[in-house]
């Protein structure tokens, strides 16, 4: 269900990381096209790229960090998913891409969820490493899996998600019409 993707090797430039960002955003403008995220292990570091470059309210509305389980179905993620699939699924991220998308009524809804450096005690399919996300739109929804190596902080586990999300969402932009 969820397409394998991988990030770089070795340690994540953050400086080319946000000349990716500006280019998505100002790519987002150029189309026309409204863009929401619903994070938990990045918390909000994919919102945060986006509006760092001006002109980012015409194409960003809002969105949720949703770092609970409860946070998640507060926002409207369906209880039922998380049980069934757990919280660090591919089901959920997509639940999570379509929620946030469906909220803001965005072109785009990006919604990202995973285990990073260590398990989480509150959830039983916490594998360290393991993120999914997911991209909805209206042409359907794209699911990715990535296993993300081990980094030296909080900060470059972010930072190296934010690298792996920008590459569809780049990709989607470039090939779509005007």
């Amino acid at each position: 269900m969820a397409i394998e993707v991988y990030g770089v090797e070795g340690e994540v430039d953050e400086s080319r990381v946000r000349e990716q960002y500006g280019q998505l955003t100002h790519l987002l403008i150029e189309h026309d096209t409204c863009i929401t995220t619903m994070e938990s292990c990045t918390s909000g570091l994919i919102a945060s790229l986006i509006t760092d470059a001006e002109g980012s309210s015409a194409i960003f509305k809002g969105a949720f960090v949703t770092y609970s389980n409860e946070a998640k179905v507060l926002q409207g993620v369906p209880a039922q998913v998380i049980e069934t699939y757990g919280v660090y699924s591919a089901q959920t991220a997509v639940a999570m891409a379509e929620t946030c998308r469906a909220t803001y009524s965005a072109d785009i809804g990006v919604g990202v969820t995973g285990s990073f450096g260590n398990v989480d005690p509150n959830n039983a399919d916490s594998v360290p490493g393991e993120v999914y996300f997911a991209l909805a739109t209206d042409g359907g929804v794209d699911c990715y899996h990535c296993s993300v190596p081990e980094q030296t902080s909080r900060w470059a586990y972010k930072l190296y998600m934010a690298d792996v999300i920008a590459k569809p969402l780049l990709r989607y932009l470039r090939t779509r019409n005007p």
